[in-house]
């Protein structure tokens, strides 16, 4: 556990990080059933919470999961920053179903909040990736949903690391190129910005939007892209 790490659990500060706070019936834990966001924090604060927010109530929608409270949510944010003494780091927002059956039935609820904080290193200005040997699902029920069913990505990561790679990188089902296991993916081409569309079955990023604003002497837009 990082010693900076402090987490805010169903509208409470725990005073030690690893207390036993989530029930062993919560469903997120049980089969996945929650979502989740992940956002940088820079020295003057999270980056794009409000962005972040939205898609967390999205990624529950799909889900079949209630609303969070984004005022909740931003409480959390506040407690778990509160008092760093860190310039950069992440924030994990996690949304479940709370308690629920020891199967695939809908959670009874009510719904189970965490927010976490902690600081991390910089990532190096380049990197080596490598293609992993399983597809992105473009027709999934959960496609594009940030969820905490996040099996596939912690083994493609794995594969990058025993690569020697800092990320894996997915094709889809139709063969072309989608996002990686925790990133989506800009390619330079005749010196505009291009990245796969939505239709590839991939997350509809924060900072993937935001590389699409049009802004001066700058083209980016979406096209499938061979792998």
């Amino acid at each position: 556990m990082s010693e900076t790490q402090k987490i805010w659990f169903n509208g409470e500060l725990l005073s030690d990080p690893e207390a036993r706070a989530i029930m062993p019936i919560d469903h997120g834990l049980v089969v996945g059933d929650g979502v989740f966001e992940a956002l940088k924090v820079e020295k003057g604060g999270p980056f794009a919470l409000t962005r972040h927010l939205r898609r967390l109530t999205k990624s529950a929608t799909a889900m079949g999961l209630p609303e969070p409270s984004h005022d909740e949510c931003r409480r959390g944010v506040a407690a778990v920053l509160e008092g760093r003494d860190w310039d950069f780091g992440k924030i994990r927002i996690t949304w479940t179903g709370g308690k629920g059956p020891l199967g695939s039935g809908k959670a009874f609820g009510p719904g189970t909040l965490i927010v976490a904080s902690e600081a991390v290193t910089r990532d190096a200005p380049t990197t080596r990736v490598v293609t992993v040997p399983w597809t992105r699902n473009i027709n999934g029920a959960l496609t594009g949903v940030k969820t905490t069913s996040y099996g596939e990505n912690v083994v493609g990561l794995a594969y990058a690391t025993e690569h020697d790679a800092t990320e894996g990188i997915f094709e889809n089902t139709e063969g072309f190129l989608a996002e990686g296991t925790g990133s989506n993916i800009f390619v330079v081409r005749g010196g505009a910005l291009v990245t796969p569309p939505l239709s590839a079955g991939i997350l509809d990023g924060v900072t993937r939007r935001l590389g699409q604003v049009p802004c001066s002497g700058v083209t980016a837009f979406s096209s499938r892209l061979g792998f």
